[in-house]
């Protein structure tokens, strides 16, 4: 063995010996996990009984027999379906606040506080501000003299599912702005400059220049927007617990009730990989829609 394989050896060693740790914790809190999940949404189990093989019965019954399994899906989609929306909105205030206006600063920490909050927090003002009796939002709408009875916000089928959605909204508005607003710092000027120095208008620059290259930051918020609609349990559960009935049910909240309120783990095992299956499909839409490789490093 040459001198630089030794060398080479050496180095792989002590690289090896660096991540190993964290490779070990990944794959006992992380790959185990979902191995197991993947194994048990096959049988019948309890922790009372030994596990049966039953096949495909869980996932059966989830697609033929569950009406509450697709009330869920339709809501976690609704739900990430208007991700874009407070994307948009996120992109609008990052381009106030980089632009030359006066205490910009200020606003933007302003719109970056909702974040920092505690999700079960943030779901105890929200179910506050919509309260029927004494909500601050019914208080303004009666006082403006646009309703004459409050409004059942969280006990309307109706409305329950888009005042959630607001709520979230308004915390992951502020992480939105920042990661939008970090992408449009990095954009070189004089590009901008080029542009106007051609006679290139607004718009057009917004068109051809800030958007192509926000093009990874939209991708990451799309991303974020993704994760946050499949895990938003606390947000739901201090605020309606998935109801009323299920208008507000998202596929995390049935897993956590199939799971420990129905003790059905092999059932809540099924849906969580149903689960991590719709996420995988929708980050690789997303990427796609990006343009394919939106979160790759430039060399």
């Amino acid at each position: 063995m040459t001198w630089f394989e030794r060398k080479r050896t050496r180095e792989l060693a002590l690289v090896a010996c660096f991540l190993l740790p964290s490779l070990l914790i990944f794959f006992l809190y992380r790959i185990l996990p979902l191995g197991w999940n993947v194994w048990l949404s096959f049988h019948a189990w309890s922790p009372l009984k030994p596990a049966q093989w039953v096949g495909l019965e869980n996932y059966e019954e989830m697609v033929l027999d569950d009406e509450v399994f697709w009330d869920a899906l339709a809501n976690t989609l609704i739900f990430i379906g208007c991700a874009p929306l407070a994307i948009a909105a996120a992109l609008a205030i990052s381009l106030l606040v980089n632009s030359d206006l006066k205490g910009a600063a200020i606003y933007r920490t302003i719109v970056f506080l909702s974040y920092p909050l505690m999700t079960v927090a943030v779901g105890i003002i929200w179910r506050w501000l919509y309260d029927e009796r004494g909500g601050f939002i019914n208080y303004v709408l009666r006082s403006a003299g646009i309703v004459d009875q409050p409004v059942k916000f969280l006990q309307s089928f109706d409305w329950a599912l888009p005042s959630v959605i607001l709520a979230d909204f308004w915390q992951i508005l502020g992480f939105y702005m920042i990661i939008l607003l970090t992408g449009l710092q990095s954009i070189p000027q004089h590009l901008y400059e080029a542009a106007r120095v051609d006679g290139v208008p607004a718009y057009a620059r917004f068109f051809r220049i800030t958007l192509p290259l926000l093009r990874p930051s939209i991708f990451l918020c799309i991303v974020v927007g993704i994760l946050n609609s499949f895990t938003s349990f606390d947000l739901i559960y201090v605020m309606t617990n998935g109801g009323p009935g299920h208008a507000t049910e998202l596929l995390i909240t049935y897993i956590y009730k199939a799971g420990f309120g129905q003790t059905r783990f092999d059932y809540a095992a099924a849906l969580t990989v149903v689960q991590f299956l719709l996420l995988i499909v929708l980050t690789v839409l997303a990427n796609r829609l990006s343009g394919g490789n939106a979160g790759s490093l430039e060399r």
